[in-house]
């Protein structure tokens, strides 16, 4: 095969895969229609707290490497992909939600490019949930400030 076309072959394969990863690190919306979005100390201040479940949707591998004090694990897994985030689908087991969908439901990932929490509090929003929290900011700003994590 000609060298150049090649060349030309590597190059869109890596330009592709770059412009997946930027489309993985977009955004997620600043504000959710229904939902708090908290920050940390209000995170913080919540936890342990009666009738208030928090919800960490990173990968269970993430999870297990560290997570908020008395979050539980409940991955999130995308059905869909797209380059485009906000034009994903995905789900998570709804069941492991508290039977009162009044209680208190915090969720969080990554940060504020972590689409799988901000797909979970919608859900969670669309279900009946009247008490959901959005903690954008998520895992990596509360590690940063160096909040207390369990192994």
């Amino acid at each position: 095969m000609n060298k150049c076309l090649v060349m030309l072959l590597v190059a869109s394969f890596v330009f592709a895969c770059a412009g997946i990863a930027m489309a993985d690190d977009a955004p997620t919306p600043a504000k959710l229609e229904g939902v708090k979005i908290v920050t940390a100390d209000e995170v913080k201040a919540v936890l342990g707290q009666k009738d208030v479940h928090v919800f960490d949707m990173r990968k269970a591998l993430n999870y297990g490497k560290g997570h908020l004090q008395g979050a539980a694990s409940l991955p999130f897994k995308w059905t869909t992909e797209n380059e485009d985030p906000s034009k994903r689908a995905g789900e998570f087991n709804l069941a492991v939600l508290p039977q009162d969908k009044n209680a208190k439901v915090v969720f969080h990932s990554d940060g504020p490019s972590g689409w799988k929490s901000y797909y979970a509090a919608k859900i969670a929003k669309e279900a009946g949930y009247k008490n959901v929290m959005w903690y954008r900011d998520g895992f990596d700003d509360w590690s940063n400030k160096g909040y207390p994590l369990e192994h």
